[in-house]
């Protein structure tokens, strides 16, 4: 290992999913976005140029979107979730961030216009 840690990251991964606490988030779904930044040892594949020195960006997104589809009350469950399951799944990454942001978050129990606001959670593992 070269003492530094190299990244992959994915942003802006979009989701329809059922996760929140109130029974209207969990009947009808909102959108929510993923961003992941998995640190690890990159010197292999940056030297071979062959996938399987690295990670295949689709196999993350899959672990991703497989947690995305069951649905959790909180965000903070959610991004621990994906963590997780990174972590299991691609054991040479040594650490990730996930953040999972909730658009048009209920405010007080009503929920604002399309497009006019987000919540979002950020979990280091």
């Amino acid at each position: 290992m070269n003492g530094n840690l190299d990244k992959i990251t994915l942003t802006g991964m979009r989701f329809y999913a059922f996760h929140g606490c109130l029974d209207w988030e969990r009947q009808h779904g909102n959108d929510f976005q993923v961003d992941l930044e998995c640190c690890l040892d990159l010197g292999k594949a940056a030297a071979s140029d062959l996938l399987e020195d690295s990670i295949d960006y689709s196999e993350l997104y899959r672990t991703v979107a497989t947690e995305m589809e069951k649905p959790s009350n909180l965000l903070e469950h959610v991004a621990g979730r994906i963590g997780t399951a990174i972590k299991e799944k691609f054991p040479q990454v040594c650490s990730c961030s996930v953040t999972v942001t909730k658009f048009n978050p209920p405010y007080d129990g009503k929920y604002e216009p399309r497009g006019q606001g987000y919540a979002s959670v950020t979990i280091y593992c």
